[in-house]
């Protein structure tokens, strides 16, 4: 693992279950992602392409996101 200055919010990436999923984005986005993925590398010292890391951003995303996080709790309340 790197010591580099530069602190990243997507942390080592887990062993998970995966679904293929396929989606369109920009050239600009396609471009920002794969230079992550390339600080992701140097930080974490494992070669990693932005295709690996979009569903754990994806997944960082969703989990911050309050306004998400809430109507996901008054969802699986009513539905008790």
């Amino acid at each position: 693992m790197s010591t580099s200055a530069h602190k990243l919010r997507l942390g080592p990436l887990p062993k998970t279950e995966s679904v293929k999923l396929t989606f369109a984005c920009t050239a600009v986005l396609k471009a920002e992602l794969e230079r992550y993925a390339a600080m992701h590398a140097q930080t974490y010292g494992e070669t990693v392409d932005a295709v690996t890391l979009i569903p754990h951003m994806l997944e960082a995303f969703m989990a911050r996101d309050r306004g998400f996080r809430r109507a996901g709790l008054s969802r699986a309340v009513s539905q008790k």
